[in-house]
């Protein structure tokens, strides 16, 4: 079953937004691996992040680096009111981590490596506000990972995934063993990563890792969409929403979870936000949230 396609209209970009998102090593614009866009019009609030490492966006530590600032950068400007995660490469999100750089690093560097790419899918877990993954193609392993990071994952009818690393003898080490199983269930996860099987989108939707499947090439409109839609609502009920929820399922059991829930509506319910909810619909008009 695929989902209904939404585009936003009136949808432009307005070329690179770089405030704020350093890069690493005196990297210039034109080497980055990593665009960082700011979209306007009905996506105001709306930032891309699209991978380009020509090498099938394989996570290195160039990669990983712009990642970090770029992520770093998102969740300290709260006008950021939703980020989608994508790739500029045909044919794939990403294939996971650079094996070639990896085999070349020390054990005590590999060991890093992995501590680092670990520690990016937590910052990208904690980006305060929604973020939508995008895939057309193939995601594997720990580009798998870097996709169940993000809150929502939408997806081309080509897109095919997996945790793929006991067929190389290892275990997925950035997230894969916690998330999968939070996300579809101890047993199906369990099955996938035993076999490393490779699933379709079809697959993936029935087993619940996405939210939505497009047509081929529609994918990254769906998630603007939705993106805009998230965009549109209170930026500070969106993010308390999320925190509830992230926090809440840390929780050992529910009343511990309806505590936080009870702590963050309070934080909002003082907001001129709030005010502008309800006065927009007594008035029956669209409402101008300023997240205040």
């Amino acid at each position: 079953m695929y989902g209904r396609l939404l585009v936003a209209a009136g949808t432009r970009t307005c070329g690179s937004y770089r405030s704020g998102c350093r890069r690493l090593g005196g990297v210039s614009a034109s080497a980055s691996m990593l665009g960082f866009d700011r979209l306007y019009g009905d996506l105001k609030g709306v930032v891309r992040l699209e991978m380009n490492n020509p090498k099938a966006n394989a996570l290195g530590l160039k990669l990983i680096s712009e990642l970090e600032d770029a992520v770093e950068a998102v969740s300290r400007d709260g006008s950021v009111r939703s980020v989608v995660l994508s790739s500029g490469v045909p044919g794939v999100f990403c294939a996971g981590a650079d094996l070639k750089e990896r085999a070349v690093m020390t054990k005590p560097e590999a060991e890093l490596f992995v501590v680092r790419l670990r520690s990016l899918m937590s910052k990208v877990a904690s980006i305060p506000a929604p973020t939508i993954a995008v895939a057309e193609g193939a995601a594997f392993g720990g580009g798998l990972e870097l996709m169940l990071a993000c809150d929502v994952r939408v997806v081309g009818a080509k897109a095919t995934m997996g945790l793929t690393e006991t067929s190389l003898g290892i275990i997925p080490g950035a997230g894969g063993t916690q998330r999968l199983p939070r996300l579809i269930g101890a047993s199906k996860a369990k099955e996938l990563i035993f076999t490393a099987r490779r699933v379709d989108a079809v697959r993936a939707l029935e087993l619940g890792m996405v939210n939505a499947v497009f047509d081929a090439g529609q994918a990254e409109k769906g998630a603007f969409a939705m993106a805009g839609e998230m965009a549109r609502r209170g930026p500070l009920a969106v993010r308390a929403a999320k925190l509830a929820i992230d926090e809440g399922l840390a929780m050992e059991d529910v009343e511990r979870g309806m505590a936080i829930e009870r702590r963050l509506y309070a934080r909002v319910l003082g907001t001129k936000d709030r005010d502008e909810g309800l006065a927009a619909f007594q008035e029956r008009r669209p409402p101008d949230f300023t997240g205040e």
